[in-house]
């Protein structure tokens, strides 16, 4: 069975064909768009702009996907789309294709959750994960610490109560000076500087619960580059590194203590925070001390992309509990919890009442 997946969330444009069957889902083909360049000379995502490119880009992605997995679009099984969470306009784009294609071809459609895509994106990797395991969801608008015991059983532990840790990069990178995304540039710049020579807060470091605040740490790092004034070189990479550390230290001990609530002995790091070399080296360190696990996407499946969406609903399928659509009606969800996906989880997570059916092509209410 061929599954092909369509993300179009934010700022990226990604398709793939993913082929399920005996053993693991294996990736066919994928292709990605990226919007950064468009975006930079704004310093942000402008979602209209966004909507628009994903207009022209989905078609031809589609058509590059299918042609370098030498299949034809008869061959596609199921059209799986992300339904949220993500910016309205943007996620709509890539569900009435979606669902413009099921119809077109007499498949059914699948809606995925894009969280879930990243929790279950290591799944593709080299040295794939093996349930259960905690789960680390660092992406520009999440950080979440999940226990999963199985697709669809997911246990929320904790969460950003304000600005997730991409956030946090992403807004400390532009109060620096420097460019979208901020994220990748902070760290870049953070090699070249001393990571002591700042005291900078961590935030709820010590709350005795699994959640995360990072909106503090912004503005103590305003509040420093207005006390620095004109910052040199060396200062900003100092700050920046400072930055960095001050994030990676709270991500990486509230992950061990995760581990130790749950007693699970498998830690999966997924989403685009999930790339940063200093996150990944720490965490290694911390774990292998510890005799536990650490799973990782590879680096291109770190970001928004087609293939964790294929995967999502590849083992969705797999595993009994794929809601799929044969009328070809869609809905899109903005705003949508991880948590709803809950399925037979543990009851320490209490199940979010369901969405209430929404008339085609429309939004879903928060």
């Amino acid at each position: 069975m061929n599954v092909l997946g369509i993300e179009s969330s934010c700022d990226e444009t990604g398709v793939a064909l993913v082929r399920r069957g005996t053993g693991a889902p294996r990736l066919l083909a994928q292709a990605l768009h990226s919007q950064v360049e468009m975006h930079q000379a704004y310093g942000g995502v402008v979602p209209e702009l966004a909507s628009r490119d994903h207009v022209r880009r989905l078609v031809p992605l589609v058509r590059q996907v299918v042609g370098d997995a030498g299949l034809a679009l008869a061959d596609v099984d199921v059209v799986a789309y992300t339904r949220g969470p993500g910016l309205a306009g943007a996620l709509l784009v890539g569900a009435g294709l979606a669902c413009a294609l099921g119809a077109a071809l007499d498949r059914p459609v699948l809606g995925v959750h894009h969280l879930e895509g990243h929790l279950l994106s290591p799944f593709l990797s080299a040295d794939p994960p093996a349930f259960p395991f905690v789960a680390l969801l660092v992406s520009g608008g999440h950080t979440q610490l999940m226990a999963v015991h199985g697709v669809g059983r997911y246990a929320l532990l904790g969460e950003s109560i304000d600005d997730a840790a991409g956030e946090a990069f992403d807004k400390s990178a532009k109060l620096l000076g420097l460019g979208y995304p901020g994220g990748p540039a902070l760290a870049r710049l953070a090699e070249f500087g001393d990571p002591t020579a700042f005291e900078l807060p961590r935030p709820l470091l010590h709350s005795g619960d699994l959640d995360f605040s990072f909106a503090g740490l912004k503005t103590a790092v305003l509040t420093q580059v207005r006390r620095l004034g004109n910052v040199c070189e060396q200062h900003r990479a100092d700050l920046a590194a400072s930055t960095q550390a001050a994030i990676v230290e709270v991500l990486v001990r509230k992950s061990l203590r995760a581990l130790e609530c749950t007693g699970l002995g498998r830690l999966v790091v997924a989403g685009g925070v999930g790339a940063n070399r200093e996150l990944r080296r720490q965490l290694d360190t911390a774990c292998a001390r510890r005799g536990v696990r650490v799973h990782y996407p590879e680096p291109a499946l770190c970001t928004d992309n087609g293939a964790m969406i294929a995967l999502a609903a590849a083992m969705r399928l797999d595993a009994g509990v794929a809601e799929l659509r044969r009328d070809h009606a869609f809905d899109v969800r903005p705003r949508w919890p991880l948590a709803e996906l809950a399925g037979d989880a543990p009851a320490a997570l209490a199940a979010a009442p369901r969405n209430r059916p929404a008339t085609p092509g429309t939004v879903s209410p928060p």
